[in-house]
């Protein structure tokens, strides 16, 4: 298959994805070895990465902030300001009067702006230990920094600012990697600093201009006056040489999600979606190729470019904000839809993806050329205009002209490469596919839909025949199927996708690929302590050979599978399960400032525990930030039908989180609210005129 050049994504448009990143989807910080042009690359360990778990990131693509609590950037680990993958500025010391600010808080504003806070006390001796100044700085990820100070003092105060500027103008591969260089050299510039490296260079301007700039210590001086009460301020601006400040795509006029919001009986619920949302919009790219286009860059600080797969499901999930994110993605995705002819036709490409130790890395472009029909058929259900799904629609056949091709004359679909392996959630991904394709077809009078639906048929009973593991551990479907038949028994996260079936006309879901008995054994392993911690779904059981509660693949909790067992649960009719995995995701959640993370430690829950992150997660993650969508929305069971004019409700009876209004919500290109109360009904508050509720 197709492999993009190692060890970045080839289409990171942002170039932001870094060189050696040992992270869950893109395992890199390892060396390729030699190796025939046509096999995927292989790699080695190197280095560790820096932290990311106790760093505040502020995200607004293609710009970064990274702090610590303590405001002050330092240079070490990952701080500074970034831009494009680049460290703009790593280090931005403040100091007042001669000393640094004391910290007193430090929080997150928005996505992209944090706000720290220290105070001083600058009055002569005598006046107590009261503070009388006050620093606060707030830090945008645009590169602009604002130094505020209020003066509580009674007299009138002259205080001398100094603040200390410094970079590497390292790349987010080489910080990484642990290669980034020494502090460069600066020089004057403007009304500040300039730095340069080979072909890079960057500059800090101040407003108002400093009294004093020494380029040897890459100091800024100012003498600020502040009456009795008063307060002043300095605001430095960060740029690559060159460049004109611009604005996120979330922060300006194209931004595709709709500002939904939430309220209810649980006050998690509100501000879950409102994080969500906010993180959704600072990961927001332009398509290089088009600018109109947008799409979701895979996490920040690690992955700050396309991944196809997850651009896809993210999308998917965050149908309920409008149908604009995933037009941009679709159509960002099929400009690298691979041309013909060969096997590899159709497919869209992706990335190696580590699968842990039981299992050879996955194939990311299976993933997502089996996703871009159903989002398309999905999106247009939730209000995709019919010109962007016929112009989109021969990409999708493209692709299930692929599935059919691969398949062949079998049965499963495995993985491309030769002697590929058979996953579990490759067979729910080719399935569903198949079914909401064919409804895709059938809409436009293509021919092919009564092909899919009977290859899906006889997938269906194949699956349960020869992919179905019944032992003394109890039967479960087994993780994958070698070519040679041998079933790989471990239990784990992936097994969710299973109950992920899709959208139809008139408000149905498509079969799933398991029967009603088989659907409930699979209910009670989801819900059972073995993959259940009490914060969501562990990646691999805690009974399965080699499980690690930290482990990417092998135990941590992936928010994406959790949600995708939630909702699969919920359609299924299993409350109690889905419900439990809900509020351990919102539990965590809280700890987490409701900025749901990638993954965290699968450790059990118990009194008073908070869950453990993981050092190397996203955060954010546009498939963490488009689950606390899923999630939410899967509670009111929204399934609408917009050529045909309807939308049905099947809310979550026992309202697990009493009652919940969700309004801003869109369908049909238009504002859509529903209310579910604490009895589990629902009722539309505001919709499309036009739209009929369905039954």
């Amino acid at each position: 298959m197709h492999q993009p050049a190692p060890p970045a994504l080839a289409d990171d448009p942002a170039g932001a994805l870094a060189a050696a990143l040992p992270t869950p989807h893109h395992p890199a910080a390892r060396t390729p070895s030699p190796r025939r042009r046509d096999r995927p690359p292989v790699f080695r360990w190197q280095a560790e990465l820096p932290p990311a778990h106790a760093v505040m990131i502020c995200v607004a693509l293609p710009g970064l902030a990274i702090s610590t609590e303590q405001g002050q950037q330092t240079g070490s680990g990952l701080e500074g300001f970034y831009r494009g993958g680049r460290r703009l500025l790593s280090r931005c010391q403040v100091r007042v009067a001669g000393r640094e600010p004391l910290p007193v808080q430090a929080r997150m504003v928005a996505a992209d702006r944090a706000r720290f806070v220290g105070t001083l006390r600058v009055s002569p001796r005598g006046g107590g230990p009261d503070p009388d100044v006050v620093v606060e700085r707030t830090r945008s990820a645009d590169g602009t920094e604002r130094i505020t100070l209020h003066s509580a003092a009674r007299h009138p105060l002259r205080l001398p600012v100094e603040v200390a500027l410094g970079t590497d103008l390292a790349g987010l591969g080489e910080i990484a990697s642990g290669q980034a260089g020494p502090q460069l050299p600066a020089r004057v510039h403007d009304s500040g600093l300039r730095w340069s490296r080979t072909e890079e260079s960057a500059s800090v301007t101040a407003a108002p201009p400093p009294a004093e700039v020494l380029a040897s210590p890459g100091l800024l001086r100012w003498e600020l006056d502040l009456s009795p009460g008063g307060s002043t301020s300095v605001e430095l601006r960060v740029r690559p040489d060159g460049a004109t400040p611009r604005r996120a795509v979330g922060r300006a006029g194209t931004n595709p999600l709709a500002p939904a919001r939430a309220a209810g009986d649980d006050p998690r619920v509100p501000a879950l979606l409102r994080a969500s949302i906010d993180d959704l919009r600072a990961l927001l790219l332009r398509d290089g190729a088009n600018p109109a286009h947008v799409h979701l860059a895979a996490g920040a600080p690690w992955r700050c470019g396309l991944a196809p797969a997850e651009a896809l499901a993210a999308a998917r999930m965050a149908l309920p904000l409008g149908t604009g994110l995933a037009a941009g993605t679709l159509r960002t995705l099929a400009r690298t839809q691979l041309p013909g002819p060969g096997p590899r036709r159709g497919m869209i490409p992706g990335p190696h993806r580590d699968a842990g130790p039981h299992l050879p890395p996955s194939c990311t472009g299976t993933e997502a050329t089996l996703l871009f029909p159903v989002l398309l058929a999905e999106a247009r259900r939730w209000g995709l205009p019919e010109r962007d799904t016929e112009e989109l629609l021969p990409v999708a056949e493209r692709c299930l002209t692929w599935l059919r091709n691969t398949v062949g004359d079998g049965v499963h679909l495995p993985d491309p490469q030769p002697g590929g392996v058979a996953r579990c959630e490759t067979q729910a991904h080719a399935h569903r596919a198949a079914l909401l394709g064919a409804d895709l077809l059938d809409a436009y009078g293509r021919p092919g839909g009564d092909g899919l639906r009977q290859w899906a048929r006889a997938l269906r009973r194949a699956f349960h025949e020869e992919f179905w593991i019944d032992d003394l551990r109890g039967d479960r479907p087994a993780a994958a199927r070698a070519p040679d038949g041998r079933l790989v028994p471990d239990l784990g996260a992936p097994v969710a996708h299973l109950l992920d079936t899709g959208l139809l006309g008139g408000g149905r879901l498509a079969p799933g690929l398991l029967d009603k008995v088989r659907t409930e054994r699979l209910a009670r392993l989801l819900g059972g302590p073995d993959l259940d911690s009490g914060w969501g779904l562990r990646g691999l059981g805690v009974k399965e050979a080699g499980h690690n509660p930290f482990g990417h693949r092998t135990g941590a909790v992936r928010v994406h599978e959790t949600a995708v067992a939630v909702a699969g649960l919920a359609h299924a009719g299993y409350d109690r399960e889905a419900a439990s995995l809900l509020r351990g995701v919102l539990a965590a959640a809280e700890t987490f400032g409701h900025r749901l993370p990638e993954m965290y430690a699968g450790e059990r829950r118990t009194e008073g525990s908070a869950p453990l992150p993981h050092p190397a997660a996203c955060r954010p993650a546009a498939t963490a930030a488009a689950a606390g969508v899923l999630m939410l929305t899967t509670l009111a069971g929204i399934r609408p039908d917009a050529p045909a004019g309807t939308v049905t409700l099947r809310p979550v009876r026992s309202a697990p989180l009493g009652e919940i209004v969700l309004t801003g919500l869109r369908v049909a290109g238009a504002p859509f609210s529903v209310r579910i109360g604490r009895l589990g009904l629902a009722m539309v508050e505001e919709a499309a005129d036009g739209l009929q509720l369905g039954m």
